[in-house]
C-alpha cells in the first residue's frame, strides 16, 4: 500500500490548528473561572470583553452596538446591560456632545476585578512574548489577526445561515 509522504508544512499546519484549538479552549476555561468566580453567564463575559476591547481602541461601544456583536435582541441587551452595570461591572455614559447616545464603559469595581484576576496570565504573556524578537512578533501579529479575520468571516457566514450557535441561555437557535 503506497502512503503519501506528508510534507513538513503539512506538519506544521496541523501543529499551528492544533495549538490554535487548544489556545481557544484553555482560554475559554479560564474565562468560565472568571464568569463562575463572579457569578457570570458566558454572555455577560462576552459583553465585558466587547466592551473592554472597545474601550482599548478609544471607540466606546454602544449598547445597540453590542447587541449586533452578541447577536442580542434590544431587550436581550437592556437586560444584559442592566445585570452588569447592577453587579458593578460596566457603566453606561451619555455622549457629551449627543445626550440621546449612551456608551458602556467598565466600571472600577469590574476592573479591578479583572485585574485581580488577569495579572498574572498577563505576566505570563509578556515572558512567553519577551521570548520573541519583534520581527517574530510581527509575524505572529499578522498570522493571528488573519486567522481571527477568517474565524470571524466563517461565524458571520453561520449566523447568516442561522446557525448561530447557543443563545445566552446556552440553547442551540
Amino acid at each position: 500500500m503506497y502512503r503519501r509522504r506528508v510534507t513538513r508544512r503539512e506538519v506544521l499546519q496541523s501543529g499551528i490548528v492544533d495549538a490554535l484549538r487548544d489556545y481557544s479552549l484553555d482560554a475559554q476555561h479560564v474565562g468560565h473561572a472568571f464568569a463562575n468566580l463572579h457569578g457570570l453567564g458566558a454572555t455577560d463575559l462576552q459583553a465585558l470583553i466587547a466592551v473592554m476591547d472597545a474601550e482599548g481602541k478609544g471607540e466606546p461601544i454602544t449598547p445597540g452596538r453590542l447587541g449586533e456583536q452578541l447577536n442580542l435582541s434590544s431587550g436581550s441587551v437592556t437586560a444584559l446591560i442592566d445585570r452588569l452595570e447592577r453587579a458593578g461591572h460596566i457603566r453606561r455614559d451619555r455622549d457629551t456632545a449627543d445626550r440621546r447616545k449612551v456608551f458602556l464603559r467598565y466600571a472600577e469595581p469590574g476592573a479591578r476585578l479583572a485585574v485581580e484576576f488577569f495579572s498574572p496570565l498577563g505576566r505570563r504573556s509578556d515572558r512567553v512574548m519577551s521570548g520573541f524578537t519583534e520581527a517574530e512578533l510581527e509575524v505572529v501579529h499578522q498570522f493571528l489577526t488573519a486567522m481571527t479575520g477568517t474565524l470571524r468571516e466563517h461565524r458571520d457566514e453561520m449566523r447568516g445561515a442561522g446557525t448561530s450557535g447557543p443563545d445566552s441561555a446556552g440553547t442551540p437557535r
